[in-house]
């Protein structure tokens, strides 16, 4: 009987790299030898009958590559019917108002970042858009660590107290 766990561990990079041969997509390869392992751990009782199971691997990879492609281009030919066209002009809709709801909500916290202080404005954006940690931020400002917590703690708070009284005024 073989051992699959130790034939996958032996021959999963070389697999790997044979199949980056006829694709980049790195999922793709990844599922489809995974799926060449089930179908041959599902088989493996008549599998002792192989005399090259390495090759057999390899030959398997292609082809299961090769259909998952000869899939893709199934799905990518369908006729586009009034049903497909009615789906794709919905979702553009959807699409449409969701970039203006965002578009809407950025200015909206522009306008709230506009009101902070340049310091406000530097630490919200080191720790929020530079992402650095607050050790970062203390050697960049110059300030100790306890006056990044509270020039931090006063930034977000000061942006609540303006979107408080904008959702009260609207």
């Amino acid at each position: 009987m073989i051992d699959i766990a130790n034939l996958y561990d032996k021959h999963i990079d070389n697999l790997f790299a044979f199949g980056s041969k006829f694709t980049n997509d790195r999922e793709l390869i990844k599922d489809c030898i995974h799926d060449v392992f089930v179908k041959f751990y599902a088989k493996r009782s008549s599998m002792d009958a192989v005399a090259n199971i390495e090759s057999y691997l390899y030959i398997s990879l292609r082809n299961r590559i090769n259909d998952e492609y000869r899939r893709i281009i199934r799905i990518c030919d369908q006729e586009i019917t009034d049903k497909t066209m009615h789906e794709i002009a919905e979702a553009d809709e959807f699409r449409r108002e969701r970039m203006e709801r965002q578009q809407m909500l950025s200015n909206t916290i522009e306008r709230y970042f506009d009101k902070l202080s340049p310091r406000q404005r530097q630490i919200i954006n080191l720790y929020y858009i530079e992402e650095l940690k607050y050790d970062d931020i203390c050697q960049i400002m110059g300030i100790n660590y306890q006056s990044v917590r509270n020039l931090m703690h006063r930034s977000i708070s000061r942006l609540r107290e303006y979107a408080t009284k904008t959702a009260v005024a609207i």
